[in-house]
Protein backbone atom coordinates (compact mmCIF):
# COMPACT_ATOMS: atom_id res chain seq x y z
CA UNK A 1 0.00 0.00 0.00
CA UNK A 2 1.62 3.46 -0.92
CA UNK A 3 2.11 5.82 1.81
CA UNK A 4 -0.38 8.23 0.78
CA UNK A 5 -3.06 5.72 0.67
CA UNK A 6 -1.88 4.55 4.04
CA UNK A 7 -3.12 7.61 5.46
CA UNK A 8 -6.19 7.99 4.23
CA UNK A 9 -6.89 5.00 5.33
CA UNK A 10 -5.92 5.35 8.64
CA UNK A 11 -8.56 8.55 8.15
CA UNK A 12 -5.40 11.23 8.13
CA UNK A 13 -4.36 13.76 5.86
CA UNK A 14 -5.57 15.14 2.72
CA UNK A 15 -6.24 11.70 0.67
CA UNK A 16 -8.58 11.16 2.99
CA UNK A 17 -11.20 13.51 2.57
CA UNK A 18 -10.59 13.25 -1.32
CA UNK A 19 -11.34 9.66 -1.34
CA UNK A 20 -15.23 9.98 -0.79
CA UNK A 21 -15.28 13.04 -3.35
CA UNK A 22 -12.93 11.93 -6.13
CA UNK A 23 -11.36 8.80 -7.84
CA UNK A 24 -7.91 10.03 -9.59
CA UNK A 25 -5.14 7.98 -11.47
CA UNK A 26 -1.92 8.81 -9.48
CA UNK A 27 1.86 9.25 -10.81
CA UNK A 28 4.47 9.32 -8.49
CA UNK A 29 5.98 12.37 -6.87
CA UNK A 30 8.91 12.11 -4.36
CA UNK A 31 7.66 9.57 -1.62
CA UNK A 32 4.17 9.86 -2.34
CA UNK A 33 1.45 9.78 -5.00
CA UNK A 34 -0.79 12.77 -6.21
CA UNK A 35 -3.52 12.66 -8.46
CA UNK A 36 -3.20 13.25 -12.21
CA UNK A 37 -6.88 12.75 -13.51
CA UNK A 38 -9.17 13.60 -11.08
CA UNK A 39 -13.33 12.48 -11.61
CA UNK A 40 -15.81 13.67 -9.50
CA UNK A 41 -17.97 11.27 -8.18
CA UNK A 42 -21.15 11.49 -8.30
CA UNK A 43 -22.71 13.48 -5.58
CA UNK A 44 -26.69 13.25 -6.40
CA UNK A 45 -28.85 10.38 -4.79
CA UNK A 46 -28.58 7.13 -6.62
CA UNK A 47 -31.82 6.45 -9.29
CA UNK A 48 -31.28 3.06 -7.24
CA UNK A 49 -31.47 4.36 -3.68
CA UNK A 50 -34.57 6.83 -4.69
CA UNK A 51 -36.72 3.83 -6.39
CA UNK A 52 -35.44 1.88 -2.71
CA UNK A 53 -37.41 4.71 -0.73
CA UNK A 54 -40.36 4.75 -3.08
CA UNK A 55 -40.75 0.87 -3.15
CA UNK A 56 -40.63 0.55 0.40
CA UNK A 57 -43.30 3.43 0.69
CA UNK A 58 -45.94 2.30 -1.68
CA UNK A 59 -45.97 -0.71 -0.18
CA UNK A 60 -46.05 -0.41 2.75
CA UNK A 61 -49.54 1.76 2.36
CA UNK A 62 -47.69 5.28 2.84
CA UNK A 63 -50.41 6.61 -0.17
CA UNK A 64 -49.13 9.63 -2.06
CA UNK A 65 -48.21 11.86 1.18
CA UNK A 66 -45.59 8.98 1.41
CA UNK A 67 -44.20 8.70 -2.05
CA UNK A 68 -44.68 11.68 -3.97
CA UNK A 69 -40.83 13.06 -2.58
CA UNK A 70 -39.93 10.39 -5.38
CA UNK A 71 -42.17 11.29 -8.15
CA UNK A 72 -42.74 13.90 -10.47
CA UNK A 73 -46.10 15.51 -9.65
CA UNK A 74 -47.09 14.21 -12.98
CA UNK A 75 -46.00 10.70 -13.09
CA UNK A 76 -47.53 8.48 -14.92
CA UNK A 77 -48.96 4.90 -14.14
CA UNK A 78 -49.70 1.76 -16.36
CA UNK A 79 -50.44 -1.65 -16.08
CA UNK A 80 -52.27 -4.26 -17.83
CA UNK A 81 -54.56 -5.41 -14.88
CA UNK A 82 -58.02 -5.75 -14.43
CA UNK A 83 -58.38 -4.21 -11.21
CA UNK A 84 -56.14 -1.20 -11.97
CA UNK A 85 -57.89 -0.10 -15.45
CA UNK A 86 -58.82 3.49 -14.63
CA UNK A 87 -55.02 4.08 -12.52
CA UNK A 88 -53.41 6.09 -14.95
CA UNK A 89 -51.13 7.87 -12.66
CA UNK A 90 -48.69 7.46 -10.04
CA UNK A 91 -50.54 9.44 -7.32
CA UNK A 92 -54.14 7.08 -7.53
CA UNK A 93 -51.68 4.31 -8.12
CA UNK A 94 -49.91 4.77 -3.93
CA UNK A 95 -53.13 5.85 -2.58
CA UNK A 96 -54.76 2.74 -4.58
CA UNK A 97 -51.98 0.50 -2.19
CA UNK A 98 -53.12 2.09 0.67
CA UNK A 99 -56.42 1.72 0.28
CA UNK A 100 -55.42 -2.19 -0.60
CA UNK A 101 -53.95 -2.25 2.64
CA UNK A 102 -57.41 -1.64 4.81
CA UNK A 103 -59.28 -4.58 3.64
CA UNK A 104 -55.48 -7.25 3.35
CA UNK A 105 -54.48 -5.58 6.86
CA UNK A 106 -51.63 -8.25 6.98
CA UNK A 107 -50.30 -7.30 3.69
CA UNK A 108 -47.07 -7.45 3.20
CA UNK A 109 -43.92 -8.00 0.33
CA UNK A 110 -40.75 -9.45 -0.03
CA UNK A 111 -38.13 -8.00 -2.26
CA UNK A 112 -36.78 -10.59 -4.76
CA UNK A 113 -34.91 -8.43 -6.83
CA UNK A 114 -33.76 -5.10 -7.58
CA UNK A 115 -31.63 -3.57 -10.68
CA UNK A 116 -30.72 -0.74 -12.50
CA UNK A 117 -30.11 0.34 -16.09
CA UNK A 118 -28.26 3.12 -16.03
CA UNK A 119 -28.17 3.88 -19.40
CA UNK A 120 -32.32 3.67 -19.66
CA UNK A 121 -32.79 5.31 -16.12
CA UNK A 122 -34.87 2.72 -15.09
CA UNK A 123 -34.86 0.26 -12.17
CA UNK A 124 -36.69 -2.64 -11.94
CA UNK A 125 -37.92 -4.29 -8.58
CA UNK A 126 -39.61 -7.44 -8.62
CA UNK A 127 -41.20 -8.78 -5.22
CA UNK A 128 -43.96 -11.06 -4.14
CA UNK A 129 -47.36 -9.74 -2.24
CA UNK A 130 -48.73 -11.65 0.57
CA UNK A 131 -52.12 -10.98 2.42
CA UNK A 132 -55.52 -12.50 3.60
CA UNK A 133 -58.99 -10.68 2.93
CA UNK A 134 -59.80 -10.05 6.63
CA UNK A 135 -61.19 -6.47 6.54
CA UNK A 136 -64.11 -4.56 5.26
CA UNK A 137 -64.15 -3.30 2.02
CA UNK A 138 -62.76 -4.29 -1.83
CA UNK A 139 -64.56 -6.20 -4.16
CA UNK A 140 -67.15 -8.20 -2.27
CA UNK A 141 -67.23 -9.01 2.00
CA UNK A 142 -64.47 -10.23 3.80
CA UNK A 143 -63.51 -14.04 2.05
CA UNK A 144 -61.10 -15.21 4.50
CA UNK A 145 -58.59 -16.11 1.96
CA UNK A 146 -54.78 -15.33 1.16
CA UNK A 147 -52.67 -14.65 -1.92
CA UNK A 148 -48.84 -14.88 -2.54
CA UNK A 149 -48.81 -12.88 -6.06
CA UNK A 150 -45.46 -12.30 -7.72
CA UNK A 151 -45.21 -8.85 -9.77
CA UNK A 152 -42.53 -6.24 -10.79
CA UNK A 153 -42.51 -2.49 -10.87
CA UNK A 154 -40.62 -0.91 -13.87
CA UNK A 155 -39.44 2.78 -13.05
CA UNK A 156 -38.82 5.55 -15.48
CA UNK A 157 -36.78 8.30 -14.02
CA UNK A 158 -36.34 11.74 -15.13
CA UNK A 159 -33.80 13.35 -13.14
CA UNK A 160 -33.65 12.32 -9.89
CA UNK A 161 -37.83 11.37 -9.58
CA UNK A 162 -39.71 9.00 -11.11
CA UNK A 163 -41.60 9.83 -14.32
CA UNK A 164 -43.35 6.99 -15.05
CA UNK A 165 -43.97 3.34 -13.50
CA UNK A 166 -45.01 -0.12 -15.11
CA UNK A 167 -46.36 -2.84 -12.80
CA UNK A 168 -46.50 -6.36 -14.19
CA UNK A 169 -48.98 -8.68 -12.47
CA UNK A 170 -51.64 -11.31 -13.38
CA UNK A 171 -53.90 -9.89 -11.50
CA UNK A 172 -56.49 -12.79 -12.75
CA UNK A 173 -54.35 -15.51 -10.45
CA UNK A 174 -54.14 -13.14 -7.27
CA UNK A 175 -58.39 -11.99 -7.66
CA UNK A 176 -58.71 -16.25 -7.90
CA UNK A 177 -57.10 -17.06 -4.98
CA UNK A 178 -58.45 -14.00 -2.96
CA UNK A 179 -61.83 -15.53 -3.53
CA UNK A 180 -62.88 -12.29 -5.80
CA UNK A 181 -63.92 -14.34 -9.06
Amino acid sequence: MRRAERTAAAGKGPLCLLRSVVSCDSARVADGYVPTTVKLERAMTSITEIAKKFFEACETGKGWEGCKAYCNTDATFSAQAEPLAGVKNLQQYTDWMKGLLTFIPDGRYELKSFGTDDERKSVCAYGVFSGTHTGQGGPCPPTGKSVKTDYVYVMDFDGEKIRHMTKIWHAGLAMKELGWV
